[in-house]
């Protein structure tokens, strides 16, 4: 035993005890219903403690639980080793904020509410535990063991074409890590490494001799992650999944696993090799603002609320893949880059989730999800009303709101490096704006609807998840240093390695490939 505080070993398996419980000893769907009410809550409560814990001036990596008693074998190398930096201590709090969220959300189901309950905290373990793991093998199970839960929880419990979109996440997600464990097999196996510590490899790394090319082993982990993101044009399993899932389920899709993509993207493709990301950040730039931009167009033509709501995502993810490329710029440039794109994925994470649980309430109450359907419905849901427009505001990046800090770090980060491909990226927002407000002003305003007149608002156990979201959207927004100087601690060590092991790229040296002149 080499380091063991328990905290986050607790934390991450918490879930997953309690799903074992409801399997073996809860009957009853309200008993299940209350006993997983009260595992969402000493999570949330867990998670908050890492997050306000986690000392700002302390050592990097802190609640270490660490063992090399996992597996029995002292030739592999394997540890279980758990801790957090200012890097994962957000992403854990925002898994306990959604969780919880997803648990309120789930609590009118009434098929099969045993199994339910038992898959969705498990993928709660399952996040969770991808935030926090730090040895490559660890983190690849558990970023594997998401799978499972996800599966079910869309072809049993939702709605339209369950099977097919189950079954297209599975294929995408799945394939994708089989390019993801070739590359950490790589690693593992090149002369000088010989480790799965994710702590150690970033210089070992940059010392070892590789049995395969750096770019080709960057690749391979990059596929794995980009699929999560998703990243044009891996992207086509998200619509259809966040469509037929039920409302918890696209509450986690949307709010927290596509945010493990993103996270392992800073975590191993710009920390671990920061020779490569500084001479393909301009296929970041580009993909970005194809995301951006793309995203937002298609988002434009959608008239299913839910759908709309997908397509958005894929396009808010492309301000991730915008501020990452900024590590082609100077240091304090990619500082802010980097912070920007962490920070677009905590404030998308509690965005989308509020208006995943709106537009469920709002399929509960009226029975339709087709925006032409609907209209009028302020009057009837002032609740429902007013968190879309929250939310909806929150999207397109109105000053006071979470979203508009993340988006503002990227851009500033982003600007001195990429200036085309930066003002091409901000004018997503201005069409975020468009298919915002013409959705919240064809669903909830205009003439009332005769067959909405007995729609009911939200009721107080339905308000409690978007209270908790709403109030994160407002607090960050007018105090984002809460999220921002952890995050930042998170990324200084990145940073300084880029400025070891790469210096920054000069911008001259792409300027014979079209794409990075135009976005230059």
């Amino acid at each position: 035993m080499e380091n063991f505080s328990g905290i986050l070993t607790i934390t991450v398996f918490l879930p997953l005890v309690g799903a074992i419980i409801i399997a073996l000893a809860i009957n009853g769907a309200k008993s299940i219903r209350y006993f997983a009410v009260l595992i969402g809550v000493i999570e949330l409560v867990l998670t908050s403690v890492i997050f306000f814990g986690y000392e700002k001036g302390g050592a990097q990596y802190q609640f270490v639980d660490k063992t090399s008693e996992w597996i029995p074998f002292d030739s592999l190398n394997v540890n279980y080793f758990l801790a957090v930096d200012g890097l994962s201590a957000p992403l854990v709090l925002l898994s306990g904020l959604l969780g919880i969220s997803a648990i309120f959300a789930s609590l009118g189901i009434k098929q099969r509410v045993k199994e339910y309950f038992v898959w969705l905290l498990v993928l709660q373990t399952a996040v969770v535990g991808v935030f926090t793991a730090l040895d490559f093998i660890l983190f690849f199970l558990l970023w594997e063991l998401e799978l499972i839960p996800m599966f079910f929880l869309i072809s049993i419990w939702g709605s339209g074409r369950k099977e097919y979109s189950a079954m297209k996440f599975l294929i995408f997600t799945f394939l994708a890590s089989a390019f993801m464990l070739i590359g950490i097999l790589a690693l593992y196996f090149s002369t000088g490494i010989h480790t799965f510590d994710m702590t150690e490899l970033p210089s070992k790394i940059q010392t070892a001799t590789l049995i395969i090319p750096s770019g080709l082993i960057f690749t391979l982990l990059f596929v794995g992650f980009a699929v999560k993101l998703p990243v044009w044009p891996f992207h086509t399993w998200l619509p259809d999944a966040h469509t037929d899932a039920p409302t918890a389920v696209s509450v986690m899709l949307a709010g927290v696993l596509l945010k493990m993509g993103g996270y392992g993207m800073l975590r191993v493709s710009v920390s671990m090799f920061p020779n490569v990301i500084t001479e393909v950040a301009w296929i970041l730039i580009t993909l970005g603002v194809i995301n951006v931009l793309y995203g937002a167009i298609v988002t434009l033509r959608q008239t299913d609320l839910k759908r709309l709501i997908a397509f958005s995502s894929i396009s808010h993810m492309g301000y991730v893949l915008v501020g990452i490329s900024s590590v082609a710029g100077a240091a304090g440039n990619a500082t802010v880059g980097l912070t920007g794109a962490a920070m677009q994925m905590f404030t998308h994470g509690t965005i989308t989730g509020l208006m995943f649980l709106l537009v469920g309430l709002v399929y509960e109450k009226a029975h339709t999800r087709h925006i032409p359907d609907l209209g009028g419905l302020a009057t009837r849901m002032p609740i429902l009303a007013s968190g879309f427009i929250l939310a909806g505001l929150a999207s397109l990046g109105l000053p006071g709101t979470s979203g508009f800090v993340s988006e503002v770090l990227v851009f500033l980060g982003t600007f001195p490096v990429w200036n085309i491909g930066t003002l091409l990226s901000a004018f997503g927002i201005v069409i975020t704006a468009g298919y915002i407000l013409w959705m919240i002003q064809r669903t909830f305003f205009g003439p009332s609807i005769e067959r909405f007149n007995n729609v009911r608002d939200a009721s107080t156990l339905e308000a409690v998840p978007l209270a908790i979201l709403a109030i994160s959207v407002l607090v960050i927004g007018l105090f984002p240093s809460i999220i921002s100087d952890v995050f930042q601690l998170g990324i200084s060590p990145i940073i300084q390695g880029i400025s070891d092991n790469a210096a920054s790229v000069e911008l001259g040296s792409n300027q014979n490939n079209l794409l990075a002149f135009i976005f230059n």
